[in-house]
């Protein structure tokens, strides 16, 4: 009896020890380790946007606008001569109108200053901010400007409850192929998260379809939606790199983010109610190559000539203006701007955006056949509003 129960005993311990070690070989090898680092790898890429979203999201803001406007009553029996005439012309009666609108914005520090698009509260006469965790305020608009569509609002949080504050990062280390998310409030859908790529990098605000704006985005394929305007984007690892602006009804799945470095330039002097000067020379300028400049020499009803080079047109020299002071006239290209060359229009902008007000700078045009140099001061690029 002991005999037989002690011998499949003995075989049972020993199959028992042998899968033990061949066990602990397994997890202890270098293919195991291998396999378990690579495992969570892939478990922290699953959740990186996770991650950056808890990170920012808090800092994340809506804004509600509201602004009254005056609009003339039309009635169409005063738009009728005969009737116009019997009632003895009386007048139309102003009525107002109250316009919402709506944007995000993020919280850049403690003290409740809040960075958003101009064109999200350029204008209103009320601002309010709603915070994700619930709290309402109403804001002031501190400095707005248009020209690089870029303004800050404050709320006053109170010292009980401290903001939460998004991270700035830096846009000049952004790179083709880097995740981009974006957060924000799309069409009213609060605290809203799309992720995508970082598509392109310094696309110019004229081939954007605004190019009344000094600018080079980022262009990404995170989808943005009205509502999105201001809201950040963000890096792999939650810092702003951009705030999402530019949308286009007809970009399908293209979006566009100015880069935080541009609004880091001028976002303290805004919070200072500061007005922003972009220094200009009055033209209205056009891309130039030899093929064009071919095409309108060979067009009978053209109305000059146009040298067939590489450069900037001038399509028009506004009256008053530092171009027209140094001499500058329509038809004129542009080849260099301080011994640089200038091929675009878009290159010539920013040439002179890099500037400051008063500055005197050398163009190299040519006119016809003859090639000059000519110094333009620039001057204080004025609201045409």
């Amino acid at each position: 009896m002991k005999r037989g129960f002690w011998i499949p005993l003995k075989r049972l311990l020993t199959i028992v020890f042998v899968t033990v070690m061949v066990l602990t070989t397994a997890m202890t090898s270098p293919a195991y380790a291998q396999a378990s680092a690579a495992a969570e790898t892939a478990i922290a890429k699953e959740s990186f946007v996770a991650a950056a979203v808890r990170k920012v999201g808090p800092a994340v803001v809506r804004i509600d606008t509201e602004r009254t406007i005056t609009r003339r009553t039309t009635d169409p029996f005063y738009d009728d001569p005969f009737f116009r005439d019997f009632f003895g012309g009386m007048p139309r009666q102003p009525r107002e109108e109250l316009l919402r609108g709506q944007g995000s914005g993020f919280i850049i520090d403690d003290t409740g200053n809040i960075l958003t698009n101009a064109h999200v509260v350029n204008g209103a006469d009320r601002v309010v901010i709603t915070l994700k965790d619930g709290r309402s305020f109403d804001a002031v608009v501190e400095g707005v400007d248009e020209v690089t569509d870029l303004a800050v609002v404050k709320i006053d949080g109170g010292e009980e409850n401290p903001l939460p504050v998004a991270f700035l990062g830096n846009s000049d280390q952004v790179e083709v192929g880097d995740w981009a998310i974006a957060v924000g409030n799309p069409l009213g859908l609060d605290n809203t998260v799309t992720l995508g790529i970082v598509s392109t990098l310094k696309r110019s605000s004229s081939s954007v379809g605004i190019p009344g704006k000094r600018l080079e985005f980022i262009q990404t394929d995170a989808a943005i939606n009205p509502g999105n305007s201001g809201g950040p984007l963000l890096n792999s690892s939650g810092e702003v790199i951009g705030i999402n602006t530019a949308i286009r009804a007809d970009a399908m799945g293209i979006g566009f983010a100015i880069p935080i470095n541009k609004a880091k330039e001028i976002k303290d002097r805004l919070a200072q109610g500061q007005t922003i000067a972009h220094p200009y020379i009055g033209v209205q300028i056009a891309d130039l190559t030899p093929e064009l400049a071919r095409r309108n020499n060979e067009d009978i009803n053209s109305g000059f000539y146009l040298p067939e080079v590489n450069g900037v047109l001038i399509i028009r020299v506004l009256e008053g203006t530092p171009a027209a002071d140094a001499g500058l006239r329509r038809g004129d290209v542009i080849l260099e701007v301080d011994g640089a060359t200038v091929r675009t229009a878009d290159q010539l902008q920013l040439k002179v955006e890099n500037t400051k007000v008063g500055d005197t700078i050398q163009v190299k045009v040519q006119r016809g056949d003859r090639v000059q140099t000519i110094k333009v001061a620039t001057a204080e690029l004025q609201d045409e509003n």
